[in-house]
């Protein structure tokens, strides 16, 4: 049993609390509910304290905004976070790209040997005569694009996996990469059709972006500090309570 200055918070209401913390082990899902429900108990509490309606949903936003300054990002923090991650401030790029694929697991010793092997040596062959890619890749690849040849369409950035992205932002388009692609997943042979760069946002798009990304930052931040403050001065028992990054997201 919990309690948050007197206030009971009891088994049955962690148990019910539990279906919104999915989580493989069920020693921290719980944790994480109980936690969750003391989170919501301290800022209740404080909501009544100061007449705050929250209604039944209980949303603190009204209580946020009373309780903790929120400061705006001034325009020389917005340029230095520009200066700093530009490349962050880009639109993807867009790749043309298609593959052989040849699947092997990452604990798989033998497996992924297999798969080099087999991949270096249709590699081979599709270096001696580029044109046959769309016929090696039906007879070989094991991804469902060899019904297309290898061709993956248009991919940009979260489309495959880190090392296929990695390798498509080096290669000239036009050209296959001499050497199987080790991933995750298993080897690839890639070839490169056409890649649209990425370009630079509109100057006020990327400070609406900056300026958005530094108040989320600014408000996670004080709202931790805040619900710290809240806690210190509150007694709790049954749970030694340790706040996450962002406590509001419980």
């Amino acid at each position: 049993m919990i309690t948050v200055n007197g206030a009971i918070l009891d088994e049955e209401s962690v148990g019910r609390e539990l279906q919104y913390h999915p989580g493989p082990d069920r020693s921290q899902v719980a944790r994480r509910a109980a936690t969750a429900l003391v989170i919501r108990e301290l800022l209740s509490q404080r909501a009544r304290q100061l007449g705050i309606d929250c209604g039944d949903g209980e949303d603190f936003d009204a209580l946020i905004v009373r309780e903790v300054v929120l400061p705006e990002p001034s325009d020389e923090e917005i340029e230095r976070y520009r200066r700093r991650n530009w490349m962050r401030l880009r639109t993807p790029s867009i790749y043309e790209a298609a593959h052989i694929f040849f699947p092997a697991s990452p604990d798989d010793e033998g497996a992924r040997a297999e798969a080099k092997a087999k991949a270096e040596a249709v590699l081979a062959l599709a270096l001696n005569d580029p044109k046959s890619f769309a016929e090696l890749a039906r007879a070989h690849s094991s991804c469902a694009s060899a019904s297309e040849g290898g061709a993956l369409g248009q991919v940009s950035r979260g489309d495959t996996n880190e090392e296929v992205e990695r390798h498509l932002a080096a290669m000239e388009p036009g050209t296959i990469f001499p050497e199987p692609v080790a991933s995750r997943h298993g080897y690839h042979i890639l070839r490169l059709d056409r890649r649209d760069k990425g370009r630079e946002l509109p100057d006020d798009k990327a400070r609406e972006l900056v300026a958005t990304y530094l108040r989320e930052s600014v408000r996670r931040r004080a709202v931790s500090q805040y619900l710290r403050l809240l806690a210190a001065e509150a007694r709790i028992e049954g749970i030694a309570l340790d706040l996450p990054d962002d406590p509001l997201v419980q």
